[in-house]
Protein backbone atom coordinates (compact mmCIF):
# COMPACT_ATOMS: atom_id res chain seq x y z
CA UNK A 1 0.00 0.00 0.00
CA UNK A 2 1.50 3.51 -1.14
CA UNK A 3 1.14 6.17 1.44
CA UNK A 4 1.40 9.45 1.59
CA UNK A 5 1.41 12.78 4.24
CA UNK A 6 -1.04 15.41 3.37
CA UNK A 7 -2.92 18.31 4.59
CA UNK A 8 -7.13 18.57 3.60
CA UNK A 9 -7.80 21.92 1.14
CA UNK A 10 -10.88 21.62 0.13
CA UNK A 11 -13.97 19.08 1.38
CA UNK A 12 -17.19 17.77 -0.75
CA UNK A 13 -19.45 15.43 0.24
CA UNK A 14 -17.67 12.21 0.36
CA UNK A 15 -14.40 13.08 -0.77
CA UNK A 16 -11.54 15.76 0.21
CA UNK A 17 -8.76 17.53 -1.55
CA UNK A 18 -5.36 17.09 0.25
CA UNK A 19 -2.46 19.08 -0.73
CA UNK A 20 0.69 16.88 0.03
CA UNK A 21 4.54 17.12 -1.35
CA UNK A 22 5.70 14.75 -3.70
CA UNK A 23 8.36 12.69 -1.23
CA UNK A 24 8.43 8.86 -0.50
CA UNK A 25 6.93 7.37 -3.84
CA UNK A 26 7.95 9.26 -6.29
CA UNK A 27 11.41 9.56 -4.96
CA UNK A 28 12.34 6.46 -5.70
CA UNK A 29 10.29 5.90 -9.12
CA UNK A 30 12.51 4.88 -12.28
CA UNK A 31 9.90 7.53 -14.60
CA UNK A 32 10.38 10.11 -11.78
CA UNK A 33 12.71 12.04 -14.43
CA UNK A 34 10.02 11.47 -17.38
CA UNK A 35 7.22 12.47 -14.80
CA UNK A 36 5.41 15.79 -14.04
CA UNK A 37 4.39 14.64 -10.92
CA UNK A 38 7.77 13.64 -10.17
CA UNK A 39 9.64 16.64 -9.21
CA UNK A 40 10.56 15.99 -5.33
CA UNK A 41 9.66 18.66 -2.90
CA UNK A 42 6.94 20.14 -5.35
CA UNK A 43 3.45 20.04 -4.18
CA UNK A 44 0.77 18.28 -5.53
CA UNK A 45 -3.13 18.65 -4.73
CA UNK A 46 -5.09 15.01 -5.35
CA UNK A 47 -9.23 13.86 -4.30
CA UNK A 48 -9.24 11.61 -1.73
CA UNK A 49 -12.03 9.71 -0.29
CA UNK A 50 -12.69 10.70 2.89
CA UNK A 51 -13.17 7.84 5.15
CA UNK A 52 -11.25 9.23 8.08
CA UNK A 53 -13.87 12.23 8.01
CA UNK A 54 -11.00 14.53 8.17
CA UNK A 55 -11.87 18.65 8.26
CA UNK A 56 -9.68 21.34 6.63
CA UNK A 57 -6.52 21.87 7.86
CA UNK A 58 -6.13 18.28 9.42
CA UNK A 59 -2.42 16.68 8.47
CA UNK A 60 -3.44 13.09 6.79
CA UNK A 61 -2.09 10.40 5.80
CA UNK A 62 -3.04 8.80 2.24
CA UNK A 63 -3.22 5.57 0.32
CA UNK A 64 -3.95 3.71 -2.46
CA UNK A 65 -4.01 0.00 -2.83
CA UNK A 66 -0.41 -1.41 -4.30
CA UNK A 67 -2.97 -3.88 -7.10
CA UNK A 68 -4.71 -0.77 -7.95
CA UNK A 69 -1.54 1.48 -8.60
CA UNK A 70 0.13 -1.76 -10.42
CA UNK A 71 -3.10 -1.87 -12.90
CA UNK A 72 -3.12 1.62 -13.45
CA UNK A 73 0.96 1.71 -14.35
CA UNK A 74 0.50 -1.48 -16.34
CA UNK A 75 -1.89 -0.11 -18.38
CA UNK A 76 0.12 3.38 -18.60
CA UNK A 77 3.74 2.22 -19.41
CA UNK A 78 3.50 -1.63 -20.43
CA UNK A 79 0.30 -1.94 -22.50
CA UNK A 80 1.48 0.59 -25.27
CA UNK A 81 4.64 -1.05 -25.51
CA UNK A 82 3.21 -4.53 -25.93
CA UNK A 83 0.55 -3.03 -28.52
CA UNK A 84 3.19 -1.61 -30.41
CA UNK A 85 5.03 -5.08 -30.11
CA UNK A 86 2.28 -6.81 -31.48
CA UNK A 87 1.70 -4.33 -34.15
CA UNK A 88 5.48 -4.66 -35.34
CA UNK A 89 4.95 -8.35 -35.83
CA UNK A 90 1.49 -8.18 -37.20
CA UNK A 91 2.96 -5.38 -40.20
CA UNK A 92 6.16 -7.84 -40.55
CA UNK A 93 3.95 -11.22 -40.97
CA UNK A 94 1.61 -9.23 -43.55
CA UNK A 95 3.60 -6.99 -45.27
CA UNK A 96 3.67 -9.26 -48.15
CA UNK A 97 0.44 -9.99 -48.81
CA UNK A 98 -0.29 -6.21 -49.57
CA UNK A 99 3.33 -6.07 -51.17
CA UNK A 100 5.22 -3.84 -49.35
CA UNK A 101 8.19 -3.93 -47.94
CA UNK A 102 7.95 -6.44 -44.71
CA UNK A 103 10.35 -3.80 -42.86
CA UNK A 104 8.33 -0.40 -43.71
CA UNK A 105 4.85 -2.17 -43.17
CA UNK A 106 5.88 -3.44 -39.49
CA UNK A 107 7.06 -0.08 -38.59
CA UNK A 108 3.96 1.38 -39.93
CA UNK A 109 1.69 -0.66 -38.17
CA UNK A 110 3.36 -1.21 -34.96
CA UNK A 111 3.57 2.64 -34.54
CA UNK A 112 -0.08 2.56 -35.47
CA UNK A 113 -0.95 0.50 -33.42
CA UNK A 114 0.98 2.27 -30.60
CA UNK A 115 -1.17 5.36 -31.17
CA UNK A 116 -4.44 3.25 -30.60
CA UNK A 117 -2.99 2.25 -27.47
CA UNK A 118 -3.17 5.83 -26.66
CA UNK A 119 -6.94 6.36 -27.14
CA UNK A 120 -7.45 2.94 -25.45
CA UNK A 121 -5.54 4.13 -22.40
CA UNK A 122 -7.17 7.49 -22.35
CA UNK A 123 -10.70 5.62 -22.65
CA UNK A 124 -9.55 3.11 -19.93
CA UNK A 125 -8.25 5.82 -17.79
CA UNK A 126 -10.80 7.65 -17.98
CA UNK A 127 -13.46 4.57 -16.47
CA UNK A 128 -10.39 3.62 -13.90
CA UNK A 129 -10.88 7.45 -12.62
CA UNK A 130 -14.15 6.95 -11.79
CA UNK A 131 -14.02 3.68 -9.70
CA UNK A 132 -13.32 4.75 -6.07
CA UNK A 133 -10.54 1.46 -6.14
CA UNK A 134 -8.60 3.78 -8.07
CA UNK A 135 -8.69 6.99 -5.95
CA UNK A 136 -6.72 7.56 -2.49
CA UNK A 137 -8.21 7.33 0.71
CA UNK A 138 -7.86 9.38 3.96
CA UNK A 139 -7.00 6.31 5.96
CA UNK A 140 -5.89 8.43 9.39
CA UNK A 141 -5.57 11.61 10.70
CA UNK A 142 -2.60 12.71 12.47
CA UNK A 143 -2.12 14.59 15.80
CA UNK A 144 -1.90 18.37 15.76
CA UNK A 145 1.68 18.91 16.30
Amino acid sequence: MATERGIVTKLDSTTAWVKTTRTSACRTCSAKSSCSTGESGKEMEVEAINEAGAQIGDRIIISIETASLLKASFLLYVFPILLMIAGAVVGQKTGPLFDMDPSLFSAVVGFLFFFISFWFVKSRGNSMARKNEYKPKIIRILKPQ
